[in-house]
């Protein structure tokens, strides 16, 4: 009566049609979902500011400061994060790679390694020295922080990442 390729067969439709009406569940979500939840913010056809979004924006906590989390860094945690600095910069004295060399960096003056060819971003902010706070805004977002520096590096997010290679930077030649 049912041998296994008959039972093969069955299951197998089963299966595809479960497949079928779950896709065009799921088209049909995407198509007529107008309401929130999953992560997504609400939509309606009017909304009306009642200036409850200003008053939560304002009570927004944005975290500990650079300073207190510099404070209490930890430089052999910064050696792990400076992996992701290795691939273009050098600990050693006068070793260049695509970046500068980073030995003694912290209190030199920005762009101040002579046999390096600096865009003129950086070059626009030697009047500068590297001090924690201006290391942490650079590591931070490189882009925003010099406008058209040639480093592709997208920055560290993490405050405690950044204050922790800050740390470890300053163990390096000092």
């Amino acid at each position: 009566m049912f041998d296994t390729m008959t039972m093969t067969k069955i299951v197998g439709g089963f299966c595809g049609s479960l497949l079928v009406f779950m896709l065009g569940n799921w088209v049909a979500e995407s198509l007529y979902h107008t309401g929130g939840g999953h992560g997504k913010e609400e939509h309606a056809a009017y909304v009306i500011d009642t200036g409850e979004a200003e008053a939560e924006e304002e009570v927004v906590d944005e975290g500990p400061t650079f300073a207190d989390v510099y404070a209490t860094a930890d430089a052999a945690a910064g050696e792990k994060v400076w992996g992701k600095c290795r691939a273009c910069h050098k600990l050693e004295d006068g070793a260049n790679g695509t970046g500068p060399h980073l030995y003694d960096v912290m209190g030199r003056q920005i762009a101040a390694v002579g046999e390096f060819g600096y865009s003129d971003a950086l070059a626009s902010l030697s009047d500068r020295a590297w001090t924690p706070e201006e290391m942490d805004a650079w590591l931070e977002d490189p882009k925003g922080y010099a406008p058209g520096n040639k480093m592709t590096f997208a920055g560290i997010r993490d405050i405690e990442d950044r204050a922790n290679l800050i740390a470890y930077l300053e163990t390096i030649g000092n």
